[in-house]
């Protein structure tokens, strides 16, 4: 497999930064994940916009450049033989001494994408459904006043853990390639879920937690609500208990390699099991928005951008 570091396409073998990269010893770097279609990045410059603001945030001098940056996911694609892909577009604080830095920003960064082959566009999320479980593992709280996407990734690593050992009971129908973790925060409130953000329909009105409560403020999250809200679909952001999520119509989950994914059963912490009503109904909410979404993706590779 080639990888694109620093502005190179290289073997995944001869790829490597330094030891004394601060992404590696401390943590410090962002990442974004993006889908291509026919080759084109899928809301690409909502992506690099967050990038930046997260950059700003960490003291990482890295302004994107966006048509540089399609050149490179063109190239990384083409170089792997690969139509379309999910691509993860990293940047590192570079390499320092070791101990924090007592001031200023990072001004080497280390930037790199990797990636792995996809369907179409067309057929993912609109064929996917998901088992959803309350995890006992809680969401910390972000950094940042806003969460990141952060190299950090324990929390989400010991929630996985968690949701393996729980379908792993052989009292557990679940099969684990169609499962996601839902995460409460340390008040009982729901976040996200290990890779996704998280929405339900009740009585016709969607709601999703408020950025608030920790959740990321996902890009496919901020597509659907802008859809929702042009459709007339009445949006409520707040803090909601496991409870009122486990009473809804619908429920669907986002993330943008796989867009809108509903949701067919909630598996609560002791084991309970709830199957959503309205989950792949032609006429649901979620197939609404998820066919809109799919448009707005393709209109946007296929002419010229949002």
């Amino acid at each position: 497999m080639y990888v694109w570091l620093n502005g190179a396409l290289v073997g995944e073998r001869d790829a490597a930064v330094s030891v004394f990269d601060h992404g590696l010893l401390y943590g410090i770097g962002l990442f974004e994940t993006f889908r291509t279609h026919r080759g084109r990045p899928v809301f690409f410059g909502r992506h690099l916009r967050r990038l930046a603001e997260a950059c700003r945030a960490y003291g990482i001098r890295y302004e994107p450049d966006e048509r540089r940056l399609r050149e490179a996911a063109e190239r990384l694609l083409s170089a792997n033989g690969w139509e379309d892909a999910a691509v993860r577009l990293s940047v590192s604080a570079g390499a320092r001494p070791v101990g924090l830095p007592a001031g200023g920003e990072y001004d080497r960064p280390n930037e790199w994408m990797i990636g792995r082959p996809l369907e179409s566009l067309r057929e993912d999320g609109a064929a996917s459904v998901r088992t959803l479980v309350l995890l006992k593992t809680r969401r910390v709280p972000p950094e940042d006043a806003v969460r990141r996407k952060a190299f950090g990734f324990a929390n989400q690593w010991l929630a996985k853990r968690e949701l393996v050992r729980r379908l792993a009971a052989p009292a557990c129908g679940v099969d684990p390639s169609s499962a996601e973790g839902l995460m409460l925060d340390a008040g009982g409130y729901i976040v996200e879920g290990i890779v996704s953000n998280v929405f339900w329909v009740s009585d016709g009105r969607l709601k999703t937690p408020d950025l608030s409560t920790g959740a990321l403020p996902g890009v496919a999250r901020s597509v659907v609500l802008e859809i929702a809200r042009e459709e007339g679909i009445p949006c409520e952001e707040g803090r909601f208990p496991w409870t009122d999520l486990a009473a809804a119509d619908e429920v669907f989950l986002t993330n943008s390699v796989q867009g809108v994914v509903s949701v067919a059963r909630l598996v609560s912490e002791d084991g309970g099991e709830r199957e959503v009503p309205l989950s792949g109904d032609a006429a649901s909410v979620t197939s609404r928005l998820r066919a809109a979404y799919v448009e707005r993706a393709l209109r946007e590779t296929e002419g010229g951008g949002l």
